[in-house]
């Protein structure tokens, strides 16, 4: 008997994950014998920062199918296909329900990860938030939002399954264990490995600016203090870490870095990343609302077709800088064959590198900052998608 209530690999792979109705689809096709060259779009309507394409390439292997498909770590707009699939549409009919829920939620993740990394500007984002999903996503949550910019993850998890290396600090529940805040200072100095930061939590038991003092004043090797004050005794935030800045400042330590985690939102961020080093973002990041991608077929047997409200017929996608131009056809510049009769191509491989799909998005992030100084015009009736159609802006 299973310990946890997990849906094994197999039943992934095989089908078993999938609404009930593409199991009457299926049913209906096959009695029927109807089972069409089709041509199928993944969209969303809204932006996003593209993921999840390694677990939707190992989840269509072997089947008879081409599909093309963004790079991950790419920003795509409303609209636009990040996958495209061709085959027959038994292939494939069963496995939309995985699709999407591979990348959705991965995208999710990875758009609000670049948000918050975007708006820290040239400050640490580090990720915090795991514990807020299910354990066994712990990996995907970690490498979506590695993939969308942060500069740590938390998760040891990751040193396994990703080859990341993990970072953390201290929770309160050491310095409760000991009873004392400098001793539990003292001991994380002493025991942890030396090339780990010194961040000393500093809000356990007095006022944040005392025990950021207490610190420095009884500890040999501090770099940095941690706040993670709860929001019922967190007041005036700014007022605190101003306050701590100048006490630290005073005695020497103004390279101290300043930590500060415990529900942050990109509006914080914003707002206090002049005086902040870094953010831990727990739940802005890990509980991400979805990206609610569609697969729609667009052709059936050459001709174009689409239900009402989808645009019928392939696109390709033109993009120059971080700005696209959406055209009829199948030729595109970004786009890019992943699987070829159910084979992962040398090119899909290079597009699922973690690493490759992380400086991706950073390199996009310095893009839409350029794009936002420069601030193009187009002229009307041009079907351009841009960040001129994202809430990124509201960032700078």
């Amino acid at each position: 008997m299973k310990k946890f209530l997990l849906v094994d690999e197999e039943d992934i792979l095989s089908g078993v994950t999938t609404d009930k109705y593409f199991i009457w689809t299926e049913r209906i096709l096959r009695s029927k014998g109807v089972n069409p060259e089709v041509v199928a779009e993944v969209t969303a309507r809204e932006w996003g920062i593209f993921s999840g394409l390694g677990d939707v390439l190992n989840l269509l292997e072997g089947k008879k199918v081409d599909v093309y498909a963004m790079p991950e770590g790419s920003i795509f707009y409303p609209n636009e296909p990040v996958i495209v699939i061709e085959g027959k549409y038994l292939e494939f009919a069963r496995y939309e329900t995985s699709i999407l829920g591979f990348i959705c939620h991965s995208s999710g993740i990875s758009k609000a990860a670049f948000k918050a990394k975007f708006a820290a500007r040239d400050k640490k984002v580090l990720s915090f938030g795991t514990r807020r999903q299910h354990p066994a996503l712990a990996a995907m949550i970690e490498r979506a939002a590695y993939i969308g910019g942060v500069d740590g993850v938390s998760n040891f998890s990751v040193e396994k399954y990703l080859g990341l290396k993990s970072i953390g600090t201290m929770p309160h529940a050491l310095i409760i264990c000991f009873g004392n805040q400098v001793e539990a200072w003292k001991a994380f100095d002493e025991v942890v490995d030396k090339d780990v930061p010194r961040i000393m939590l500093v809000d356990t038991y007095c006022d944040e600016k005392s025990e950021a003092v207490m610190a420095v004043e009884n500890v040999e090797r501090v770099d940095g203090v941690r706040i993670d004050t709860p929001s019922s005794r967190r007041g005036n935030i700014r007022a605190i870490i101003e306050e701590i800045r100048w006490e630290l400042s005073l005695r020497g330590k103004k390279d101290v870095m300043i930590v500060l985690s415990g529900g942050v939102s990109f509006e914080d961020i914003v707002m206090l990343r002049d005086i902040v080093d870094a953010f831990g973002v727990g739940t802005s990041i890990a509980c991400a609302r979805p990206i609610d991608f569609a697969l729609d077929l667009v052709e059936k047997e050459g001709r174009a077709v689409a239900k009402r409200g989808k645009y019928g017929g392939r696109k390709a996608i033109l993009r120059e800088g971080v700005v696209d131009r959406i055209v009829p056809g199948k030729g595109s510049n970004l786009l890019v064959k992943v699987m070829e009769n159910g084979e992962v191509t040398e090119e899909g491989r290079k597009l699922v590198d973690t690493e490759r799909a992380r400086e991706n998005a950073l390199k996009t992030i310095d893009l839409v900052r350029k794009f936002f100084e420069e601030k193009p015009a187009f002229e009307a009736g041009e079907f351009v998608r841009s960040p001129v159609d994202t809430d990124l802006h509201t960032l700078i």
